[in-house]
């Protein structure tokens, strides 16, 4: 299991791998652009080479995360050709960084009707994927099921994804306050979260852990991250996951809130010790 934290890349990507270093972490996450914007930085190469250089030589795993802003469900023309347009700019400049994975937000039905959400989200999936030939993969997020969210389920994301005609370029990336807040998981329900897990196919494919406690009670359905053991799920459900077999090697990203990076200095030695007690 490798422990790891969300790191700014605004000063490049060279600099948020040494911060990610420098704070002790295993794994980290960045942003392929602005996560409430469409339009790219320009890629500097030069930069994206040395910070996959520097992570070859410090053992760190890369997953970035798209914008938040694309809807893979979206029924509007104009934001469905932005959507399939910035992801596959996303998958690019992921790509670059040699991310072993980029996460995208199931889509948004917005009023159209769940069976609609998911038959638009299998044709964009497709659109995006049918010219990628890269090594990353597009990993599809769990959801919390705020507004017209899809995709709370385990099965509902195995589902999509075979649906595709490109399976093999798609994994998963599960979000544990999504889950939680979605009613899909908590401290009692451990064991059979796993067990769905392995009898849908869903583990073989999952790439990534996103590791957050909740503000939020369990069903809320209200996405709301925490600082690990001050939430709802807590310190020892939460625990399971570092614990467990079925999850050993995978990047267990913090995208916990703080004011500073350095914080998840401290919050990844926690995780440790929480790995270290059973």
């Amino acid at each position: 299991m490798k422990i790891g934290c969300h790191i700014s890349v605004s000063k490049g990507f060279l600099k948020a791998a040494r911060t990610a270093d420098e704070l002790g972490a295993q794994s980290f996450q960045v942003f392929t652009k602005n996560p409430r914007a469409l339009r790219p930085k320009k890629l500097d190469m030069n930069d994206a080479r040395k910070g996959v250089e520097y992570c070859q030589e410090h053992d760190l795993t890369v997953v970035t995360h798209t914008p938040y802003i694309t809807n893979l469900s979206t029924p509007k023309e104009d934001l469905h050709e932005v959507t399939i347009r910035s992801i596959k700019e996303d998958l690019s400049i992921a790509e670059s960084y040699q991310a072993v994975g980029a996460v995208v937000h199931c889509g948004k039905h917005v009023g159209e009707g769940e069976d609609y959400g998911i038959e638009r989200m299998i044709e964009t999936l497709d659109l995006i994927l049918e010219d990628y030939e890269g090594e990353t993969r597009l990993l599809l997020e769990n959801t919390a099921g705020q507004g017209s969210e899809l995709g709370l389920e385990i099965e509902t994301l195995v589902s999509i994804r075979k649906a595709t005609k490109c399976p093999e370029k798609i994994g998963f990336c599960f979000d544990t306050c999504h889950a939680f807040a979605a009613g899909v998981w908590n401290g009692d329900t451990f064991d059979e979260l796993v067990k769905t897990m392995k009898e849908t196919g869903y583990l073989n494919d999952l790439v990534a852990i996103h590791f957050n406690d909740s503000k939020a009670p369990f069903g809320s359905r209200k996405d709301r991250h925490e600082k690990i053991g001050q939430g709802e799920i807590g310190s020892e459900a939460l625990s399971l996951f570092l614990n467990a077999p079925e999850f050993s090697g995978l990047p267990v990203v913090l995208e916990t809130p703080v004011d500073d990076e350095k914080e998840y200095g401290e919050e990844m030695k926690y995780l440790h010790s929480l790995k270290q007690e059973q």
